[in-house]
């Protein structure tokens, strides 16, 4: 088998709902009190990013790098984002709001370092790991990205009418129905 052929099964291809991804995270010490406390941002995310060597298809792997300002990098491969026909409306929004993002929800690992754990486009999803004390992070949305979920947004996307609901007259509906006031016991 030839070096090419190599890369080529070693990359994920990209289908209609998938496309790997790598990441690119930052790891900063921030001043808190007296105490120093690590931060992390994403850098970037590198679209369609075949997976590491080492590390199996669907299992992050990271590799140390060193970014611009000296602090230390890591490059995360191996991960997938994946779209689903449900969440078509939340990636609308994405899409349209000022700065499309790419959402990267980590957890912390043995040793209480941040770890990516999945990437996601959606809101919702995003919202919802917050909520769960998950951290999440965002990054700007890669072009190659933008236009691939904009293809399945066209493809699979129906806005629900909205429905505007009648407001009930309570006070009508209670002066057609009032026999007068009803005190005391009734037998």
């Amino acid at each position: 088998m030839s070096a090419s052929d190599q890369t080529a099964s070693a990359t994920p291809s990209i289908t209609e709902d998938k496309f790997p991804v790598s990441l690119v995270l930052a790891r900063d010490e921030v001043q808190v009190g007296r105490w120093r406390a690590p931060s992390w941002r994403v850098l970037g995310v590198v679209a369609g990013a075949a997976s590491e060597p080492g590390g199996s298809e669907g299992e992050a792997a990271a590799r140390h790098i060193l970014s611009e300002d000296g602090q230390p990098a890591y490059l995360w491969s191996g991960f997938t984002l994946q779209l689903y026909r449900d969440s078509t409306e939340s990636y609308w929004h994405n899409l349209l709001g000022r700065q499309p993002s790419l959402f990267v929800i980590c957890r912390a690992d043995e040793a209480g370092e941040l770890e990516p754990w999945a990437v996601s486009a959606n809101y919702d999803e995003a919202g919802a790991y917050m909520e769960a004390d998950d951290t999440v992070l965002s990054a700007s949305m890669p072009p190659e990205i933008y236009r691939w979920i904009e293809q399945y947004v066209v493809k699979y996307f129906r806005p629900v009418e909205r429905k505007v609901r009648k407001r009930r007259d309570w006070w009508l509906e209670d002066k057609e129905n009032d026999s007068g006031p009803k005190l005391g016991r009734s037998s």
